[in-house]
């Protein structure tokens, strides 16, 4: 399999794929709503939004959207509204899970729930692609995890990584390359996330990290760019070259993903993987485009077995 090389080719790619079916939960968002009447017009997505059935209508009618064109499944509460997109979605009736106007805890509740959720063992994580900013050759970028977990422990790096990678191999890449971040190239005592790193390089090559291929420590600019490597005498296959860069912190994987918006104004797609299915959670200061990417991103990565 062809890695897909862009955005523009990975919306390509989810209509070939598709449409699947995308469960809205409290769909009553003008951001979420404009997303998925979006992907409906580009063929990638079939909808059905699960909320007030009434609200619901007005919304569309007011954002230009004919109501009669979408599925409405009735919810008394934002609650119950993400409890029934939850089970349509375990039950196979949707492929992709989406929210709407209910905060984003409030969603993951109802997927973690152990008797009627979408857990299958797996840690929850946040992955953002992008068009890689530096590389000669059209290729994506993934970062992880900006949006999910805190501040996590070397077993959890450990299930960043690999979902990060289940998602990467369902975009075409045979062997991720992890780029495990941090503010130095060296172990050093004064920066615990350098062990950490170091560790799971370790881990990759003894076996228990699979499926691709972990450097770490490395700063972003030897993750990023060969010559940048090369001047730091760093040898290793995933130095400058890397497919997914492992943050050690959500606050440096949310200012990173934010850097790509506001100040290189790249586009950007981003899931939570880990769950039955991929979720998504639309901010309402995203761009249309970057909406319909993380849809696309969405659709792809549930074709494709990556969860």
């Amino acid at each position: 399999m062809i890695p897909i090389p862009t955005l523009e080719r990975l919306v390509a790619e989810a209509r070939s794929v598709g449409p699947l079916r995308l469960a809205v939960a409290a769909a009553e968002s003008d951001t979420a709503l404009g997303a998925a009447a979006l992907a409906r017009r580009q063929r990638i997505a079939d909808v059905v939004l699960v909320g007030d059935r009434d609200g619901i209508c007005r919304r569309l009618a007011a954002l230009g959207e004919d109501p009669a064109l979408f599925a409405v499944e009735p919810a008394a509460s934002d609650a119950d509204a993400a409890r029934r997109a939850v089970a349509m979605v375990r039950g196979g009736e949707a492929a992709i899970l989406m929210k709407g106007r209910l905060q984003t805890a409030d969603l993951l509740r109802a997927i973690l729930d152990r008797t009627g959720g979408l857990r299958d063992g797996r840690l929850l994580s946040d992955v953002l692609v992008a068009d890689h900013p530096l590389s000669p050759e059209p290729r994506l970028l993934g970062i992880t995890d900006g949006g999910v977990n805190v501040a996590p422990t070397l077993a959890q790096k450990r299930e960043i990584a690999l979902n990060a990678v289940a998602l990467f191999r369902s975009l075409g890449h045979d062997r991720p390359r992890v780029a495990c971040l941090c503010a130095v190239e060296g172990v050093t005592d004064a920066m615990p996330h350098t062990r950490d790193a170091a560790a799971l390089a370790a881990m990759n090559a003894d076996g228990e990290l699979p499926g691709c291929l972990v450097s770490g420590p490395l700063a972003l600019d030897n993750a990023l760019s060969v010559e940048a490597a090369r001047e730091k005498g760093i040898d290793h296959p995933v130095a400058g070259r890397a497919d997914v860069l492992l943050v050690p912190t959500i606050e440096t994987g949310n200012a990173l993903g934010k850097a790509f918006t506001y100040l290189a104004h790249r586009h950007v797609a981003h899931v939570i993987v880990g769950a039955r299915a991929p979720v998504l959670i639309p901010s309402r200061v995203e761009r249309a485009e970057d909406k319909l990417y993380s849809i696309a991103l969405g659709a792809v990565a549930a074709a494709r077995g990556s969860r």
